[in-house]
């Protein structure tokens, strides 16, 4: 009995000493007996964290990791999930909390939230767009960066049909095979009949492959984005939309706003500040065409922009 007495007292006399080192007014630094910990760099006391999701295709990718790294370069705990699928599906999880954050498209964003709306500036799209959302969602500042749906043909059918605007396609639609995303039918079929009268003799979902099927005849027409370096490379022109059928398209994150923290707020709203369409357009042409790696151009561009 006398042993465990005087082990006991060692222990305690122990404890006393190193309390004492760990400093006074209260301080529970140092203290062995307590069992909390100094939050770690990238928790919710420092710059929080962020689950950031991207739709599935390489430009959304890309803007995924310009947010990520950029993010994890000032502490917050970033995971990321690329490619989740459509705007149906990433929209839901972003509202639901199970992503933070997701590189969004202004104009797109309104169009899904409320078909009927005719906002057609970038101004004009995210007023809109701060009345619409649910109470769930935010979406920061908007990018002067723009990559806008379009509906494109070959140079070689331009001059054949005398195709300049989407007013012009009308005369042949009928006539045409139409690509695009697997939801492009769904979203567009209605819209474009009652604001241009245009009806398709077919629509095929060709996805990311549109503006090879433009080029090889499989289609006549497809809907591709105007920094999509295919445009270029495959002699595509984007048809003139004098009635803004397709909306400003500017790059604007969209947040879960319960799940954000000051520090990624601010840190998202500096790369809109120096993102621009012509760093989009080059950034896509490295991967689209060198095929380097998104997560490789994004550090370039972070790099470059003292981001990251």
């Amino acid at each position: 009995m006398r042993r465990k007495y005087r082990v006991a007292g060692i222990l305690v006399s122990a404890m006393l000493a190193l309390a004492a080192c760990g400093g006074g007014g209260g301080s529970t630094a140092g203290n062995p007996l307590d069992t909390s910990s100094a939050a770690p760099s990238g928790s919710a006391s420092g710059g929080g964290k962020a689950v950031i999701g991207s739709f599935d295709f390489d430009e959304s990718v890309l803007l995924g990791s310009i947010y990520a790294q950029a993010l994890e370069a000032k502490g917050v705990q970033v995971e990321e999930k690329p490619r989740i699928g459509s705007r149906e599906v990433v929209y839901d999880q972003v509202k639901s909390g199970g992503l933070t954050i997701v590189p969004e498209y202004n104009g797109n964003l309104l169009a899904f939230i409320d078909q009927k709306s005719t906002a057609a500036t970038t101004d004009e799209v995210n007023t809109t767009l701060k009345e619409k959302l649910p109470a769930e969602l935010e979406v920061l500042d908007s990018s002067p960066a723009e990559d806008k749906d379009s509906l494109s043909i070959t140079k070689d059918t331009q001059t054949k049909q005398s195709l300049n605007s989407m007013e012009d396609l009308a005369k042949v639609s009928k006539s045409m095979v139409v690509g695009g995303p697997p939801e492009f039918k769904e979203r567009w079929e209605a819209r474009f009949k009652e604001v241009y009268g245009i009806e398709f003799k077919e629509w095929k979902p060709t996805g990311p492959t549109t503006a090879d099927a433009i080029k090889d005849g499989s289609i006549q027409v497809g809907n591709v984005f105007t920094t999509d370096p295919k445009m270029t490379a495959n002699n595509l022109v984007p048809l003139q939309d004098p009635k803004n059928i397709f909306p400003a398209q500017n790059v604007t994150p969209l947040l879960n706003k319960a799940a954000a923290s000051d520090v990624i707020k601010t840190t998202l709203n500096s790369i809109s500040a120096k993102l621009s369409t012509q760093s989009l357009l080059d950034m896509m042409q490295k991967i689209s065409v060198n095929k380097d790696e998104p997560a490789t151009v994004a550090k370039e561009w972070l790099t470059s922009n003292g981001l990251a």
